[in-house]
């Protein structure tokens, strides 16, 4: 009796590991967390990603819950705003959730992503900065990931002159420094203007730009302020003074173009990332088609990445068996080829970055779509 006693505990305890997701959530809950911009310039992005997160987290539900227990959702609003970011850190943490989705702001995770490590709470953040490489993980492309594609698209193109018009904020600042290095070691003329981000007018910083007759402008803000930019540029391509448009990935959104315009959209390129119907794979048509029913819409650009953060740490959490930390966490930064909705998965143990995270350089259709021209992996 010991011996079979022995063998049925072994194979309940193998069942739970294995297949917790068809359990029934009766042991309780475990809190995720959500850190975004909600409101404010760029709370289309922030609310995007939360939809995606709910998304995860409903089909998780629906499934059975996580190791039986239920996922229990609780959201913070960072403003995009660094101090506001360390006020909704403090107070997310509070609650002792298991692990935050976001945040998505570089300027914002620089500051409070230590604070969730500190917190005992596990990152699986949206930002793109080199600076937080390490802490957490992170299924979105980093700005050394992203800058070799915009400058292969500089050189292909034969940038003689380039005018770089750049927001302060640390992802932009990064990106537009990363830009200028590389074009000037290649020997292209570069002119670097900082702009105002609480501007509502940028006509005059665009015929600044202008004055040198720059063959490309390089524009790194986000899509707020692009979109006025790429307006400002079209006014001065009528009047004669035409120059290529090129839009960082901070300003890839469905916003841009209808803030924009179609026809001033169209003028740009673009840095940035698949649309989620263009993945092209079983689980990101599934995700558009629910995001549909679900919220009545059509997914933006970057909530797909936090439905995959969801799901890479539920994937952690069932291969550890457990929802402590250091189990998971563990799982999560070995993650090797998950099926994800933004392509296969893999995490590298030492910075907590994606190696095969797809960057794409990106057109706009007469239209009105994002066009893919090619993507850098």
């Amino acid at each position: 009796m010991h011996r079979r006693l022995l063998i049925l505990l072994a194979s309940l305890m193998a069942l739970a590991v294995a297949a917790p997701l068809a359990s029934a959530a009766t042991q309780g809950t475990v809190l995720l967390a959500f850190e975004g911009p909600l409101t404010g310039e760029q709370a289309s992005n922030g609310n995007d990603m939360l939809r995606g997160t709910k998304l995860a987290v409903r089909e998780l539900n629906q499934a059975g819950g996580l190791l039986g227990m239920k996922v229990q959702l609780i959201a913070g609003n960072d403003k995009a705003d660094a101090a506001t970011g360390m006020t909704v850190a403090k107070t997310l943490i509070a609650k002792h959730p298991s692990a935050v989705i976001g945040p998505f702001n570089s300027s914002v995770g620089v500051k409070n992503l230590p604070l969730y490590i500190k917190g005992g709470v596990f990152p699986v953040q949206l930002t793109s900065t080199d600076d937080t490489s390490g802490i957490g993980a992170t299924v979105q492309p980093k700005n050394s990931q992203i800058s070799p594609a915009e400058v292969d698209w500089m050189v292909a193109n034969k940038v003689g002159k380039v005018a770089i018009l750049w927001d302060p904020s640390t992802y932009t600042k990064g990106m537009a420094d990363r830009m200028f290095k590389a074009l000037d070691k290649k020997g292209v003329l570069v002119t670097k203007i900082e702009i105002d981000p609480t501007a509502t007018d940028f006509s005059a910083v665009v015929a600044q730009a202008l004055t040198n007759n720059p063959d490309t402008v390089y524009v790194s803000t986000y899509f707020p302020q692009g979109a006025l930019i790429a307006q400002a540029l079209a006014a001065q391509a009528k009047q004669g003074n035409d120059a290529r448009c090129f839009m960082g990935l901070a300003n890839q959104d469905p916003g841009f173009i209808t803030a924009a315009g179609i026809p001033a959209a169209h003028r740009c390129t673009f840095s940035g990332s698949p649309t989620p119907g263009q993945f092209g794979n079983a689980v990101s048509r599934a995700y558009v088609k629910n995001y549909n029913a679900q919220f009545g819409k059509a997914p933006g650009t970057w909530g797909i990445y936090a439905y995959d953060s969801v799901r890479l740490w539920a994937n952690a959490v069932v291969k550890a068996g457990t929802i402590d930390r250091d189990a998971f966490s563990q799982r999560i930064l070995h993650t090797t080829n998950f099926a994800g909705a933004t392509g296969p998965i893999t995490i590298a143990p030492k910075t907590g970055n994606r190696p095969n995270v797809p960057v794409a350089i990106l057109g706009v259709s007469v239209t009105g779509k994002y066009v893919i021209e090619s993507i850098h992996t």
